[in-house]
């Protein structure tokens, strides 16, 4: 073995878990959590059918309710149990089954969720950016008027100078026909 603080695994030999173990485990954790689950449903049991069903297929071990009930059964850590804590950064696990979501958005008149200060930030910018557009479009806004008047000014422009560029024209045409004619 050696010696000191530090253990050095380099050298020993691996153990690994027989498959027959894991499997052992496993069941051993399903029958646990099938006797939760009866504990749970005694209190406020319908029929005794209904619970004889419930155990065969606790039995039976399908993944689908073992995945269900490692959601329901998570503990919390640390003392988050005991001490409410607000912190709206901390993201949630939410694990509701499509029926009850089903149910609660009929029964609550499916309400619209509550927007963040930054989403409400958001719509109202994107509000604000088209009705500022619309203006714009209309020329109601003054970068509207300072770009049709530039506007104006530029066509005012090309106008006098298709205007002088056409009068040179003429000038050349003139200028060619007369001295050839005498």
């Amino acid at each position: 073995m050696p010696r000191g603080k530090y253990v050095n695994h380099k050298g020993r030999s691996r153990h690994f878990t027989n498959p027959e173990e894991l499997e052992e485990e496993r069941r051993k954790e399903q029958k646990k959590k099938s006797k939760k689950q009866q504990t749970e449903e005694e209190s406020d049991s319908e029929s005794p059918e209904e619970e004889e069903e419930q155990e065969e297929a606790a039995a039976v071990g399908s993944d689908d309710e073992e995945e269900e009930s490692d959601d329901e059964d998570e503990k919390p850590k640390g003392v988050s149990g005991l001490i409410e804590i607000n912190n709206p950064n901390r993201v949630k696990k939410t694990t509701q089954k499509l029926a009850r979501l089903n149910v609660d958005e009929e029964g609550a008149g499916a309400a619209k969720p509550e927007l963040s200060r930054r989403e409400m930030e958001q719509i109202e910018k994107e509000k604000a950016r088209r009705q500022y557009l619309k203006l714009h479009a209309e020329g109601k806004t003054k970068q509207a008027r300072e770009d049709l008047a530039r506007l104006a000014i530029i066509k005012q422009h090309r106008a006098e100078a298709a205007a002088r560029r056409e009068q040179e024209k003429k000038e050349k045409e003139d200028a060619r026909k007369k001295p050839g004619n005498a």
